[in-house]
């Protein structure tokens, strides 16, 4: 019996062994099984942060554009896109509110609601837009022109009229003063049976000629100006906007103003210009103007151009052609109102002396005839010609001019290595969304139909 245990027992070690060794060849199986999924899960994970690392880190700092030398970083371009389009929102959802109308916003706002629909338009008109902020920042660095935070801080006030407790700095006095416009006694024609009182014309403030004195803001106090700075960057925000985004566009306005007002003093701008004030008679047809030039060779310009500005509107026979007067005008003013070709004339045409016929509309600016433009045909005649201050805001276009100027020199004359990226295509922000209100077609007045007149019911013969 002691045998018969003896052998059970070494029977189950036999067994045990084999066990252990089927347990530890399992145990080793396990563990490369292990070892070999937690290394692809390392993988996969290693994959997710790279990939995520790419996205969020590498990628936004990637340029869009290079310029002399310098990125334009996709993330920072991104966010200007998203930034113009807050602001064309905001400013529309504004006139809403106070206008109460979305079709007169959509009326004025056409422009900003088409960019809007139009996400990869609008995204490379920004980056244009940086471009040539990276160049004017750059010229300004040559010259040691800085901006520091503190004048950001000082311009953010400015947009709300919060100038540190202090009053804003003064609109400047006008020095100028629009001379009015000669009085002429009317010459009285068979049609008119009394004499009628010269119709003088108000004078026309072009944008050199002196401007009235704009009032002054009034300041605001620091909790007010803290209030509406919060609401508009808590705006922004809602609109995915940063801080950091709208500071960064302050300072890129900062240097294109100090920019143009160190070249304004580099080329010595002047703030004077030859200026000149001209009468206008002007018609719709070439017959009419001829027959004006005919009178006037007859009866002197002056008799003529008081005719046609002092008739009554309701004559039986009313005076073919229009007069005005345009006082103290540059050149670049008279060209946009009426033509090259009057604006030439005015500044070599002797004082006191009439033109002869000169055309406006056909061709175009660009030289190209332009059937869709009505040509006007204009006699002028010189009253005077001098050199004058320009107004403030006429010399501040020139100094901007002067910066748009520079830019295109560099980038048309191959001064600046631009290098534009196609990475921006597939990348262009379209948020924030523009409210569908605004996208609705404008309401039509509904014009009531007339009314049918009804048929009397003519009662059926017999059938004999």
């Amino acid at each position: 019996m002691a045998k018969n245990q003896r052998d059970e027992s070494q029977e189950g070690r036999r067994r045990s062994r084999k066990e252990i060794l089927r347990e530890r060849h399992h145990a080793r199986q396990t563990r490369q099984l292990r070892i070999a999924v937690g290394a692809i899960v390392a993988l996969l994970v290693l994959v997710l942060i790279v990939a995520v690392v790419v996205e969020y880190v590498v990628r936004p700092r990637q340029p869009v554009a290079t310029v002399n030398g310098t990125n334009v970083a996709l993330n920072d371009w991104q966010n200007r896109v998203r930034y113009q389009r807050a602001q064309f929102i905001i400013a529309l959802e504004d006139q809403l509110e106070a206008f109460q109308d979305v079709s007169l916003v959509q009326q004025f706002a056409q422009q900003q609601i088409a960019l809007l629909q139009q996400p990869e338009l609008l995204g490379e008109l920004v980056l244009e837009q940086m471009i040539d902020e990276e160049l004017i920042r750059q010229a300004a660095l040559e010259r040691g022109i800085r901006v520091s935070d503190e004048e950001v801080e000082e311009r953010l006030g400015e947009q709300f009229n919060y100038f540190g407790g202090d009053s804003p700095t003064p609109m400047p006095t006008p020095t100028d003063t629009v001379e009015p416009t000669p009085s002429l006694t009317p010459i009285p024609t068979e049609v008119i049976t009394e004499v009628v009182p010269t119709n003088t014309p108000m004078p026309t403030v072009g944008a050199d000629a002196t401007q009235p004195a704009l009032p002054t803001a009034t300041p605001v106090s620091e909790e007010a100006y803290q209030s509406q700075l919060n609401e508009l960057l808590s705006r922004y925000r809602e609109m995915g906007v940063s801080e950091a985004t709208y500071r960064n566009a302050l300072r890129a306005q900062i240097f294109q103003e100090k920019l143009a007002d160190r070249l304004a003093e580099e080329q010595n701008l002047s703030s004077e210009e030859e200026m000149a004030s001209i009468f206008v008679i002007s018609f719709g047809a070439e017959e009419e103007a001829e027959e004006g030039l005919q009178r006037i060779e007859e009866e002197g310009y002056l008799e003529v151009w008081n005719r046609i500005r002092s008739a009554p509107a309701d004559a039986e026979e009313p005076e073919p052609g229009t007069a005005a007067e345009a006082l103290w005008r540059t050149q670049e003013q008279l060209a946009q109102q009426y033509g090259a070709a009057v604006a030439a004339t005015a500044f070599s045409l002797p004082l006191e002396e009439p033109s002869d016929i000169l055309i406006q509309g056909q061709p175009d600016n660009q030289g190209i005839e332009n059937p869709a433009i009505p040509a006007r045909f204009h006699l002028i005649q010189v009253s005077g010609r001098e050199m004058r201050e320009l107004g403030e805001a006429a010399f501040e276009n020139r100094k901007r001019q002067l910066v748009a100027d520079l830019v295109a020199e560099h980038r048309q004359g191959g001064l600046a290595q631009i290098e534009i990226l196609p990475l921006w295509r597939a990348r262009v922000p379209s948020q924030p969304i523009l409210d569908p209100v605004f996208l609705a077609p404008p309401t039509q007045p509904t014009v009531p139909q007339p009314m049918a007149t009804p048929v009397p019911d003519v009662p059926e013969e017999p059938i004999e």
